[in-house]
């Protein structure tokens, strides 16, 4: 008898803290969930506030009392924004530049992180490190000296000016030296002993082993050249060479007034931001791939 009042008492208690468990789970995943809500609230709210902005006309957006939502839905700011910021042309340069500048930093960094990675030559850590210390140096130190030489060879409203300065990324060049440093250096020397090139077997291994990695590269590399603001800004005054994000800065303000309008400038942005959110959209997985795989060594 004492011992089934055990057994009873025993399994009361499990069910006791089964249940316990229970509510703490239920409890810990409701404000995970909700956590995480407030923070795609958050984060979305600047966009949802941007498309709503670009459907109203200009008086609702200057009204003291924001509104959520459009009273008129101005479907024509999209068709104005277009052909006031001449978008045809900036996209046109913003695509040269951000193709050409991609693949031309891609051949060198797939090369110099081949060269870190597996060649041995005299100095090569050392000056491996030197490289990566040029990361604490804000980019920003260098405009005044690299206007100061782009001026000089006379390369002012040119394509040149902006694939050229910015072909050469460290932090690229470290994170596709890490993907490659997870091939096993076994292969290399087996591709030796068959009498393989290095570039040869840097085409045929190398670079299809290390493909998230590079793919991620080339992602950031378009984002970063379809971003770019400051630079472009300062190198080109034609406005048949701007981008688009120094091409929209002034394209709504009128010269005499200096009113901007508002609404439109936001469906312009709202226009050239489609692209990267296709491109987030379809291949996040592979920039997580990447630069997850670069940080671990084989």
């Amino acid at each position: 008898m004492a011992e089934n009042t055990k057994v009873i008492m025993h399994e009361k208690s499990i069910e006791k803290t089964s249940k316990l468990q229970l509510v703490n789970n239920v409890v810990g995943t409701f404000f995970r969930y909700l956590f995480l809500l407030i923070v795609a609230i958050v984060v979305l709210f600047p966009f949802y506030w941007m498309i709503i902005s670009s459907l109203k006309t200009l008086t609702e957006y200057r009204l003291s009392v924001p509104t959520f939502w459009p009273k008129v839905v101005m479907w024509s700011n999209y068709a104005e924004a277009f052909t006031t910021a001449n978008l045809g042309t900036l996209f046109k340069n913003t695509v040269i530049v951000g193709v050409v500048s991609t693949i031309l930093s891609l051949v060198i960094t797939v090369l110099t992180a081949f060269v870190f990675a597996r060649l041995e030559f005299k100095g090569k850590n050392a000056l491996f490190a030197a490289l990566l210390g040029t990361m604490m140096i804000p980019g920003e130190l260098f405009t005044i000296t690299n206007y100061e030489t782009v001026f000089r060879f006379g390369w002012l409203d040119t394509y040149t000016v902006l694939i050229v300065p910015f072909l050469v990324s460290v932090f690229y060049v470290y994170l596709l030296r890490q993907s490659f440093m997870q091939i096993p250096n076994s292969l290399y020397l087996a591709a030796k002993v068959d009498g393989t090139s290095d570039l040869k077997y840097l085409w045929k291994v190398m670079i299809p082993l290390a493909m998230p990695t590079i793919i991620s590269i080339t992602i950031l590399k378009m984002m970063g050249a379809w971003n770019s603001y400051m630079w472009p800004n300062l190198v080109t005054r034609d406005p048949n060479m701007e981008l688009i994000t120094n091409g929209l800065r002034n394209a709504f303000t009128e010269a005499t007034s200096g009113d901007t309008n508002f609404p439109v400038q936001m469906a312009a942005v709202a226009l050239v931001s489609i692209p990267l959110f296709l491109v987030f959209i379809f291949f996040r997985k592979y920039i997580m791939k990447g630069v997850s795989r670069s940080g671990i060594k084989g």
